[in-house]
């Protein structure tokens, strides 16, 4: 994926980012480098790895799943959003 002037305008659309032309560049030759560093990645012969392959031998604790409502903390993070109704957020539409 070749990122450029282009599809940095793209994301900042999509983003509802705006990045200043004087650090335009810097953010174009960031980006390339995690896509290079991702491409690397799919390069890598996995295919003798067990699918539950993991860097610990500690297993992830289990606990009940028990469905807890706090409205108060609803309430809270509802009331710092920019806009709100019927206790969901409101956000432009970023799908073209």
């Amino acid at each position: 994926m070749q990122v450029d002037d282009a599809l940095l305008s793209r994301l900042e659309k999509l983003s509802f980012l705006k990045v200043s032309d004087d650090k335009r560049a810097q953010i174009v030759e960031q980006l390339s480098e995690i896509v290079g560093f991702v491409d690397n990645l799919s390069e890598l012969n996995t295919d003798n790895v067990d699918s539950n392959f993991t860097m610990s031998d500690n297993a992830t604790p289990l606990r009940e799943d028990i469905v807890q409502s706090n409205l108060s903390t609803h309430e809270e993070i509802l009331k710092h959003a920019p806009k709100s109704a019927d206790d969901f957020f409101i956000v432009p539409k970023i799908i073209d």
